[in-house]
């Protein structure tokens, strides 16, 4: 099997942390498997790098089909099984326009060629509100204080709020995404605090594949939190919508990852980004005061 770059990108984030978040050292373990000797030792590069080295590596091989087969083998998600099909599907939407389908079949894992896209049938499953009205939708006046987090974070977060306009006003777009992506994450990860059990008997919380335990919330990612603050009420779906630029913000720090990536972000994209952060505190502070 031969899949493209998207794809290989979608593939990368399920193995390095949406499945389940694998360490350096894991992510050795996991790619050995396939006929690597690599050692994780001083030097080692980023997950993101190296895990889609390997990747590059493997396409085209037999050895890929069965990483696939891995990632998504059931008995790696017992109790969460509708949380697999809801990644098998997921990824079928990359996979499908390089002609394939990967398929559930009881405990086995199987490929079945696709029939092709129908884009149409996709566009119905979205949400109604479309780029243009989410920009419209006001959020102004959104009291910080209000927000059930450590009272003093406010201070900051009202620091960074401040910031983040300076960057969009002078078109700093890739600067604005990175503060506006540590904040979202920041809030979150207070909200999670302060509410633990919530966050951690939510169906989409992250599980330790070994242990079968909840991750600790300094191992969550921003995806994570967005989609556990999702299913519990604290955020809408149009948050969880509109967040996919922000969703892997750390992936754009260093220079190198971004080249790799080629992103590029520009002001349409850092006003998006800013509007989801915007809506999250306002949908949170309704929460709130619920």
């Amino acid at each position: 099997m031969i899949i493209s770059q998207k794809t290989i990108e979608k593939l990368r984030a399920l193995i390095n942390e949406e499945t389940e978040y694998r360490s350096g050292p894991k992510l050795v373990a996991f790619f050995n498997k396939y006929g690597f000797a690599d050692l994780y030792e001083p030097g080692f590069p980023s997950r993101w790098i190296y895990t889609e080295s390997k990747l590059k590596e493997l396409n085209g091989k037999p050895e890929l089909d069965k990483c696939i087969k891995d990632l998504f083998a059931p008995v790696n998600f017992i109790s969460r099984f509708s949380e697999l099909d809801k990644f098998i599907s997921d990824f079928n939407q990359y996979l499908s326009f390089d002609g394939w389908l990967v398929v559930r079949q009881g405990q086995d894992i199987i490929f079945q060629k696709a029939k092709g896209v129908d884009i149409d049938n996709e566009k119905s499953k979205e949400a109604q509100t479309d780029e243009a009205e989410f920009l419209k939708t006001e959020f102004n006046g959104i009291p910080l204080s209000s927000l059930p987090v450590d009272s003093c974070l406010i201070p900051y977060l009202e620091t960074r709020i401040k910031e983040i306009r300076q960057c969009l006003s002078i078109k700093a777009s890739l600067s604005a995404i990175f503060l506006i992506g540590s904040t979202l994450e920041g809030v979150l990860l207070g909200i999670a605090s302060k509410y633990p059990a919530l966050y951690n008997r939510a169906h989409s919380a992250p599980k330790d594949a070994k242990t079968d335990k909840i991750r600790n919330l300094n191992e969550w990612t921003l995806n994570n939190f967005i989609d556990v603050s999702c299913e519990v009420g604290f955020l809408k779906e149009d948050v969880k919508k509109f967040s996919h630029a922000l969703r892997d913000f750390r992936n754009y720090i260093h220079p190198y990852q971004q080249m790799s990536m080629g992103f590029q972000p520009d002001e349409h994209t850092a006003k998006i980004c800013f509007q989801v952060l915007k809506a999250a505190l306002y949908q949170i502070k309704q929460k709130s005061e619920v």
